[in-house]
């Protein structure tokens, strides 16, 4: 199926009555009447992996430190670090520059999690809390308005008890560059990752921030048409020192699909059904995986999403290569309590399953081999668990915290969302779907150079078929 028709064919099912009922609450909601909105180009500049840490320090903190009108940082995680302190850093640089130009220029920090007690406060409200001066800077580890004068700076968060974290990650840069990073402001030393890019998808990122995120004052035209940022973006990218790896893209006019999904009240695994709610990245990344040819290869921090080991389990069956790298112990209680099971349970029954799809078709192959008919079996699947070099010192990543997708070697889909039930079910989450063979080529290859020597294979379906032979 091309890149048109399984556009087409997820626009239609956005499109279904009962889809457009199911999610008439939903917030936000924009896309609902016509989610051919959500499609736009864009041209993007670089890719990056490394540590949260490196990620910052070498691709979003100097954009930030460039910017002329306005930065908008979303994370879901926020946490006193040396990322932050390197941001603190980054802002009062800003605050400099603005007060030697004699302007301000406005910076819009969101988040969702700091700790458990600002949670059991947070108001359920989608309005969020706004944070004063006084309690950002006590509570968040943030410079004081004295400290940065040349800024007008607002900080909020959302979150819904008791489990609706609002997870999307970006950066956008005076509406005009986006940076797309996996990694939260946090002191976790995980395997990140991050693109840059502008054009017409900077309107997605900026739309969905000011119908969820933003103020009434929020609402304006802060831009002078400067493409300064842009440029150096790119130069950032390319020049980036620290990073496991790191490429230019210099890709135009790229064809992307905006990928939201609202987050929902908890249900409980057990006693609810666990068919996920029809948002637009839910509904892509299963028609996605539905439709492959070749192969997919799945990078996420959990797999604890029955549907989604459904979906790769029957892409097996009709002969795609699939690969899924995951991290082995990472947020095992949240797992428990948002999945009721773990990844590495998931894992034993996706391998089972695979093993008995290929006795299943060797049998099969037999009773065919007799009466003179070729079929093909199931496609090879290979489980991935991430393992840090023992020789990587205090900056080696302990855990993969990368969310992406590639199906065939022409699509892509980078964001926030796990392949557990807490993306799918529970959580705000937001993706970014591309098609491009250039760009997902240039994209594995990083991936692929930052990965050597951080896995361990797991499974392994050659090897079992090979001691048939």
């Amino acid at each position: 199926m091309g890149p048109r028709k399984l556009v087409d064919d997820v626009v239609e099912q956005l499109s279904l009555p009962q889809v457009v009922e199911t999610s008439r609450h939903d917030q936000p909601g924009y896309w609902r009447d016509d989610p051919m909105t959500l499609l736009a180009k864009a041209n993007f500049q670089g890719v990056a992996f490394g540590t949260g840490l490196q990620v910052y320090a070498n691709m979003i903190l100097p954009a930030i430190e460039q910017a002329q009108h306005e930065v908008i940082l979303v994370t879901c995680f926020w946490a006193r670090s040396s990322t932050l302190d390197d941001l603190n850093t980054t802002l009062q640089t800003l605050s400099a520059r603005a007060v030697q130009d004699g302007r301000q220029i406005r910076v819009r920090i969101c988040f969702s999690s700091s700790s458990l007690w600002q949670k059991l406060l947070q108001t359920s409200s989608v309005d969020g809390r706004h944070w004063s001066s006084t309690r950002w800077r006590q509570d968040l580890g943030l410079p004081s308005e004295a400290e940065v004068p040349g800024l007008d700076l607002r900080v909020k968060s959302i979150f819904q008890l008791p489990f609706s974290v609002m997870h999307p990650k970006f950066v956008i840069i005076d509406r005009q560059t986006i940076l797309l990073p996996s990694c939260n402001v946090s002191w976790e030393v995980w395997f990140e990752g991050c693109l840059s890019m502008d054009g017409p998808v900077v309107r997605q990122f900026v739309r969905f921030w000011l119908e969820f995120w933003a103020d009434s004052d929020d609402r304006v035209d802060v831009t002078d048409g400067d493409t300064q940022v842009s440029q150096q973006c790119k130069l950032v990218s390319s020049a980036s020192k620290g990073l496991l790896s790191s490429a230019e893209l210099n890709a135009a006019s790229v064809d992307t699909l905006f990928l939201p999904s609202p987050h929902h009240r908890f249900s409980v695994p057990w006693l609810t059904s666990d068919r996920p709610p029809p948002t637009p990245l839910n509904i892509y990344l299963l028609t996605l995986i539905s439709r492959a040819e070749r192969e997919v290869h799945v990078q996420t921090p959990n797999l604890t999403f029955g549907p989604c080991i459904e979906a790769l389990l029957a892409a097996c069956k009709r002969g795609v290569q699939v690969t899924v790298f995951t991290s082995r112990r990472l947020m095992v209680l949240e797992q428990i309590v948002t999945a009721g099971t773990t990844t590495a349970r998931c894992v034993q029954n996706l391998v089972k399953q695979h093993k008995r799809l290929l006795s299943t078709a060797k049998d099969v192959s037999h009773e065919d081999l007799e009466a003179g008919l070729m079929r093909t079996g199931p496609g090879r699947l290979v489980v991935k668990y991430y393992e840090p070099r023992g020789d990587g010192g205090l900056n080696e990543p302990q855990q993969s915290h990368v969310k992406l997708t590639i199906v065939d070697g022409s699509i892509a889909v980078f964001g926030s969302g796990n392949m557990d039930r807490a993306s799918w079910h529970t959580s705000q989450e937001l993706g970014l779907a591309l098609t491009s063979k250039d760009v997902v080529g240039t994209v594995t290859r990083c991936l692929n150079e930052a990965m050597d020597g951080r896995t361990i294979v797991h499974y392994d379906s050659t090897a079992v078929v090979d001691t048939w032979s």
